[in-house]
């Protein structure tokens, strides 16, 4: 069966999916040129941990594009934050778009698009008005087609404490 001639739907993730939502996660760090196994392999650890727990408190929500055999080829998460009102939003929560992957021989098919107006739709429903994420290279068309602009975030890393 070919990428194109499956059947493919939307589906939540569940508690279960930690391994997978794991690999999607290494994958993308991996597409935008991350390849530090140790560091990766430490991030795997941790992050199974946290998305776990934040799935089953509902702080995390997913989704994936499976097909009918449960051949899952994208995903992408939305973790659900508290942030202080501010002059454009009232509203306590935003929502932070995380692990968006797809499978590289269904990619260029729509999936990651599907799976971000779902997100989107979702967030409408929740009367969530926040929503952000971090673009690679790659992304950075498609969430832009979808309305997502730049803004004026700055960033430092500290080294870690000796």
């Amino acid at each position: 069966m070919t990428a194109r001639s499956q059947t493919l739907a939307v589906r939540l993730a569940t508690p279960n999916d930690t391994p997978l939502i794991t690999r999607h996660r290494r994958a993308m760090f991996e597409d935008m040129g991350h390849a530090d196994r140790a560091a990766l392999d430490e991030m795997d650890e941790r992050f199974a941990e946290w998305v776990r727990h934040r799935i089953e408190s509902g702080e995390y929500r997913g989704w994936f594009v499976a097909a009918d055999n449960g051949d899952v080829v994208a995903g992408a998460g939305v973790w659900l934050q508290n942030s202080p009102a501010n002059p454009r939003d009232q509203s306590a929560r935003r929502a932070y778009v995380m692990n968006v992957y797809t499978r590289p021989e269904y990619r260029r098919q729509g999936h990651a698009r599907h799976l971000m107006e779902t997100i989107l739709q979702w967030c409408r429903d929740q009367s969530i008005r926040t929503i952000v994420l971090h673009a690679s290279d790659s992304g950075r068309v498609l969430y832009e087609s979808l309305g997502f602009r730049p803004t004026n975030e700055m960033r430092i890393l500290l080294p870690p404490a000796e």
